[in-house]
């Protein structure tokens, strides 16, 4: 397994993680449930910011900018419903 699968593993996990930590917080109970599971939920995002940096940076993550034309179609889709 090389460096880039690993890093992959890693971001996919974390963000897994980050998704059990945001329902833990949007169904806590109480006051001290929700803020642990609160700032477990910072944290994991924080280290999933710093995984996709890296990763970024080497240019193993890469994104494409999208088009105008479809952002349009999304938009003008979604103001029909409100």
């Amino acid at each position: 397994m090389d460096d880039r699968c690993i890093m992959e593993n890693l971001l996919l996990t974390t963000k897994g993680v980050c998704d059990l930590y945001m329902h833990g917080t949007i169904e806590s109970s109480t006051a001290n449930v929700h803020q642990t599971f609160h700032q477990a939920l910072k944290d994991s995002l924080c280290m999933q910011d710093d995984i996709y940096q890296k990763m970024s940076a080497k240019g193993w993550y890469s994104t494409e900018q999208a088009d105008a034309s479809q952002i349009q179609k999304v938009h003008s889709q979604y103001a029909k419903i409100s």
